[in-house]
């Protein structure tokens, strides 16, 4: 049973016609019917049944079939380790991270790993913690920042805390200072500039808000975090941020501390537990293990 075999024998059942399967294969129909020939030979039962007009996998074909598929991705995955552990010169990761990860955690972590390597593409994707779960469920990621705990626990992914950070109350210098430090139940009374539904820091203001037995007032609401900012410069009222973004935020904005116990969030590094992550994500999270962060 050779490689190629199994290749034309998964094309053909993918087509369902011999003809689309050479052509998709790249290769002379007779040679790809020979090689279906060959490979039924050595299995001692035929794979299709043949008739004008249609093709049809046999009770062997149906069992071959994922068999086959499975031989021919575990064969594409060990072609490309190999080729990624020689040498880490091309290849790519797909990144999810919050907004607020992207803007105060990722630009140095990023800039240390293209040093490393330069010819691995870094695709990143910004969204809450709920949304890149979904992501990394379904493939598109390799691996996620995410905030702890997970709006819904998910035994198929595997977490690693990285880093616990406090939130701050930021506001415009030119307005007046508020109450140091600012206590959750002054929220009450102060115009918050909030962000849009699904975002990690909206929940977490919100609960912290109702659970002193009040609902926010939201002067704007449904930013992301530049924009947030931008609004809280411009003096529209004030919002709850993670102190690393806070810290780069200049000095048109004043940063208050809050009140113990304040608020903190928890940043986890998430990839799925059924799957290796590549080797090329496998190095940016040694990367930012390896990173001293804030």
């Amino acid at each position: 049973m050779q490689f190629q075999q199994l290749a034309y024998f998964v094309s053909v059942a993918e087509t369902q016609h011999f003809t689309r399967a050479a052509e998709h294969m790249h290769v002379a129909q007779p040679s790809l019917s020979q090689q279906i020939k060959a490979l039924e030979k050595e299995l001692g039962a035929e794979l299709f049944v043949r008739a004008r007009g249609n093709i049809s996998l046999t009770d062997a074909g149906e069992a071959l079939l994922p068999l086959a598929r499975r031989i021919l991705a575990d064969t594409d995955t060990a072609r490309r380790e190999v080729q990624e552990l020689v040498q880490l010169r091309r290849g790519r990761v797909r990144l999810g991270a919050t907004p607020s990860l992207c803007t105060g955690l990722l630009p140095g972590v990023l800039r240390t790993f293209h040093d490393l390597h330069p010819g691995i593409q870094l695709l990143i994707e910004e969204g809450g913690s709920h949304d890149l779960v979904r992501q990394l469920a379904r493939g598109a990621l390799d691996l996620a920042l995410v905030v702890l705990p997970l709006p819904t626990p998910s035994p198929a992914l595997t977490t690693r805390e990285l880093l616990h950070e406090d939130l701050v109350v930021v506001s415009s210098a030119a307005a007046a200072a508020p109450r140091r430090p600012v206590r959750i139940a002054d929220l009450r009374d102060q115009p918050l500039v909030m962000f849009r539904h699904g975002y990690d820091l909206r929940e977490l203001t919100v609960a912290a808000c109702r659970a002193e037995g009040f609902e926010p007032s939201f002067t704007v609401e449904g930013g992301e975090m530049d924009a947030v900012l931008g609004f809280v410069r411009a003096g529209l009222g004030i919002a709850v941020v993670p102190r690393m973004v806070a810290a780069q935020a200049g000095r048109e904005l004043r940063v208050t501390a809050l009140a113990r116990p304040g608020l903190r969030r928890t940043i986890a590094l998430a990839h799925r537990s059924d799957v290796a992550p590549p080797r090329a994500a496998r190095e940016l999270q040694r990367v930012l293990l390896a990173t001293p962060l804030p």
